[in-house]
């Protein structure tokens, strides 16, 4: 009896294929994830909007087209969250101690799981991924919710009554994929002096027995950024860039440099190369003022789950550097020249 209900399920799944082949599991669809008509009243706001996943069924996105310009938009980031941050349909969620009364403090994207899947800057185009490759949400992911985040540094264009809908478009499908797509946000704390060109610089070590193939890779820091590059040490030191950028150009996810697979006790590094000739010093945080220094990787797994590590963040300058941290052959020239 289970030997044939063993083939009854394997002749069903051949049978969905087939139907899939011809019907709308292979179709792309667009889901519009767009701010609500908001009207941002204060300058450096970060405001967020959820929607619920639905459980039901496994969703993999393909695609994300961005409704947005840099006149209107600083940024966009797109979380998956196991839990929103706020039940409220908009929220300021700028993690930051400003707050309007003691009732009215700013809360963050995610309550749970929070991780990234997709971020958007100085009007990057649409991105597309490989063939095969998707993020899955929904169903038996840990991706319950999707929260939209977009930073309004400015807000002169909403002082006559107007509001925004800034966001984006999500292709997706519902056919089953089989590589998984995941994001290792790479970043810092830390400081920057006056008048110096700082290192801000950041390494983590696999720990998890699994294969990841980098596919895209994605720059980002504020005003003073010059380089932002990012790189594969194997366990010999051996170091093979993954992705190297002028952060101020459009901030999209671009093509791996070197197609690379990383193992278990390989370590992915990251440097953002700072030059200030402010009088100040600078620190990282939110708003157009301070600094940031990320590192976004791109990757797929085969017939497995992304990784569990989805950040690897140092203290930055002056208290962590790769010189510091046991890494040598060190890249310096490489790392910080176009």
């Amino acid at each position: 009896m289970k030997k044939m209900r063993g083939k009854c399920t394997i002749v069903s799944y051949i049978l969905l294929a087939i139907l899939c082949e011809f019907t709308e599991c292979y179709s792309v669809k667009k889901y519009s994830l767009l701010m609500p008509n908001v009207r941002p009243n204060r300058e450096e706001m970060y405001l967020c909007t959820p929607v619920k996943v639905d459980p039901s069924q496994n969703y993999y996105i393909v695609g994300f087209e961005p409704n947005a310009t840099m006149a209107t938009a600083h940024h966009i980031l797109l979380y998956g969250c196991g839990k929103p941050g706020s039940s409220k349909d908009v929220w300021d969620c700028s993690n930051m101690e400003h707050h309007t009364n003691k009732n009215d403090k700013a809360m963050v994207p995610c309550a749970e799981d929070a991780q990234i899947l997709y971020a958007w800057a100085r009007d990057a185009p649409t991105l597309i991924l490989p063939t095969g490759v998707g993020f899955k949400v929904g169903g038996d992911s840990s991706i319950k919710y999707l929260v939209l985040q977009v930073h309004y540094a400015h807000i002169d264009q909403f002082k006559d009554g107007r509001t925004d809908d800034s966001g984006v478009f999500l292709h997706y499908t519902l056919r089953p994929l089989n590589k998984l797509a995941g994001i290792l946000l790479l970043g810092t704390s830390g400081a920057i002096p006056p008048r110096s060109t700082t290192y801000m610089e950041t390494a983590c070590t696999i720990r998890e027995n699994k294969t990841i193939y980098p596919i895209a890779y994605r720059t980002h820091t504020h005003s003073l950024g010059k380089v932002v590059s990012g790189y594969l040490i194997k366990p010999d030191f051996t170091w093979i860039e993954l992705g190297k950028r002028d952060p101020l150009t459009p901030q999209m996810f671009y093509p791996i440099h070197n197609k690379v697979s990383v193992r278990q006790n390989d370590q992915i590094a990251a440097r953002c190369t700072m030059q200030s000739t402010r009088d100040s010093w600078t620190y990282i945080g939110v708003t157009k003022a301070d600094e940031m220094c990320n590192f976004y990787l791109m990757y797929y797994v085969e017939n497995d789950e992304p990784l569990s590590m989805k950040y690897c963040f140092t203290f930055g300058p002056p208290k962590y550097y790769w010189k510091d941290a046991g890494l040598f052959n060190i890249p310096d020239i490489e790392a910080s020249s176009l």
